[in-house]
């Protein structure tokens, strides 16, 4: 390769290098590429190269799959997206992706459920755990939620179930609404805010780490938070009234 084709090509990647960078199999990659998920590749002679352009898209592609998209939605959201988006856009679309507890879906058979579980599983069980939102239900498999080891250990307590499926649509009610006023303030605080002013490829991939950052320290303040009050509340509870004050 002579030092201007090596010019050329500063910056782009071979189609191994971009399958590295988006932790991804070529194999995989390929076949995104096939379904259009991503545009053609630039060509250099006979060998593809791809750019950050090829590789925010890849990068989106596993935002949607780490939220539970099928492929088939995946290819309807990536084919909605405008051909002369940005690098930057895309990084910041991704932002509002991010997961506040990631975690990989995976469904499982009954057996490796149990595996998962380290225990039998009756159906009893696993109505309890759908109910309580540990697995869900998907067709003859299972898939485990955040909650899966929670609810695992709850089935061992000697507790009535009926009370910790109660509890359990008590706290889904109440995160529910908390999730949405969060992820609103997210939106219009920090999100679109950031995304009215003129940013680099690069500052648009710093401020998506300081978006994951924040959330995992949101969710941590939660946690506090919640620990605190009920604390209070435990406390109040054990404090006796005043002579006169009943």
């Amino acid at each position: 390769m002579s030092a201007a084709e090596g010019s050329d090509n500063e910056g782009l990647l071979t189609i191994d290098e971009l399958a590295s960078a988006v932790g991804m199999t070529v194999r995989t990659t390929r076949y995104y590429a096939t379904l259009g998920l991503i545009p053609q590749p630039i060509r250099r002679g006979r060998i593809a190269y791809y750019d950050e352009g090829h590789k925010a898209r890849l990068e989106m592609v596993r935002a949607l799959q780490d939220h539970g998209f099928t492929l088939q939605a995946i290819e309807g959201y990536m084919g909605g997206l405008p051909a002369e988006i940005t690098v930057d856009e895309l990084v910041l679309r991704r932002a509002m992706l991010i997961p506040w507890a990631p975690q990989a879906r995976e469904e499982l058979s009954k057996a490796k459920l149990e595996a998962l579980a380290g225990r039998k599983l009756t159906a009893s069980d696993l109505e309890t755990l759908v109910a309580m939102r540990a697995i869900e239900a998907s067709g003859r498999s299972w898939v485990p939620q955040p909650a899966f080891r929670i609810g695992i250990d709850l089935l061992g307590l000697d507790i009535p179930l009926d009370s910790i499926v109660s509890a359990g649509e008590a706290i889904h009610e109440h995160i529910s609404v908390l999730a949405r006023e969060l992820t609103a303030i997210m939106k219009t605080q920090v999100l679109e805010p950031f995304r009215s002013g003129q940013h680099t490829p690069e500052e648009a991939r710093a401020f998506e780490e300081t978006v994951a950052r924040l959330r995992q320290l949101t969710v941590e303040a939660v946690v506090v938070e919640f620990q605190r009050t009920a604390n209070d509340l435990i406390t109040g509870s054990l404090v006796r009234p005043a002579a006169g004050d009943a």
